[in-house]
């Protein structure tokens, strides 16, 4: 059995108010009880619509916010011990939703370097984790070359390196392709998922994009704060109603195997990917076909 990478148990985050004179004007409770475990080399999917509590959860596990109430276990490390602040931060890397907040350097390769230097990593070692990190992401092409003339898919796949030059063990991805054009999210994503087949590291995804998530282990949904649904993508988009009382989308060949099978065509529920869609139709409709025979 895989062992814990990170986990929660009964997370309460309450973000405090107060006027100028120190005093609590109000209490916004952001997470209410949020318990959930990611194992190692697992890919996770967390969605929400706005406001649902997934960036606060995120911002816990790499201990930029600290608990209300309950605890944060990060490799076996509690994100209250401010002893391991920065191991906790080692072991599991966050890229934010806007690539220009992380990048720092004006050379690509250099910006990949900077946090590897900032731990005290060897020279050496350092331009021997800039050039994995680079292949990695497929950038070293562009290693030489200004972050500021780089694409927004490009910039993120730049970020993604520089995380990945920390070696951490985990990466926590807050919306990373919010902001990219469909060939840019498309270049990300398929670069999230080979570090976690090839390099084995854990991806906890925050996203509000659908078809980002058929190919995760294990999706969980949150909506006002709470963990309200877990499970396989296809266990978590074979319920469509249910989804839809949370604000959320499904995948549109789901929708529309959905939709067909309201109005008497025989498919199976949780349908993710065209190709699926296209068996199953055709099974149905021979089966359809045989029963008029």
């Amino acid at each position: 059995m895989k062992k814990s990478m990170l986990s929660t148990n009964k997370l309460i985050f309450e973000y405090i108010r107060r006027d100028e004179e120190g005093n609590v004007e109000s209490i916004a409770r952001a997470l209410d009880e949020v318990s959930l475990e990611v194992k190692r080399g697992e890919f996770v999917a967390i969605l929400g619509h706005n406001g649902s509590g997934k960036s606060t959860v995120a911002k816990h596990i790499n201990a930029l916010l600290s608990p209300t109430e309950g605890t944060v276990i990060v490799n076996g490390m509690d994100t209250k011990d401010e002893e391991h602040l920065w191991d906790i931060r080692r072991s599991a890397g966050m890229v934010f939703q806007n690539p220009d907040n992380q990048i720092i350097a004006t050379v690509v390769e250099e910006d990949v370097a900077f946090g590897p230097e900032n731990i005290g990593v060897p020279t050496e070692e350092i331009w021997r984790r800039v050039e994995e990190s680079l292949t990695a992401v497929g950038m070293t092409a562009y290693r030489s070359h200004s972050p500021n003339k780089l694409s927004g898919g490009q910039k993120q796949r730049v970020a993604i390196a520089g995380i990945m030059a920390m070696r951490p063990e985990c990466i926590i991805l807050d919306e990373p392709t919010a902001m990219l054009d469909p060939v840019g999210r498309k270049e990300v994503m398929r670069t999230v998922h080979e570090l976690n087949k090839n390099e084995g590291v854990t991806i906890l995804l925050i996203t509000h994009y659908m078809d980002e998530v058929i190919d995760a282990d294990r999706v969980i949904v949150m909506d006002g704060g709470k963990v309200v649904m877990q499970g396989t993508p296809k266990e978590i988009f074979s319920q469509v109603e249910r989804l839809k009382e949370y604000r959320l989308d499904v995948p549109q060949v789901t929708e529309l195997a959905y939709e067909l099978k309201k109005e008497g065509v025989p498919l199976p529920d949780g349908i993710l990917t065209v190709q699926e869609f296209k068996t199953a139709y055709c099974a149905a409709k021979a089966k359809l076909e045989g029963a008029f025979v």
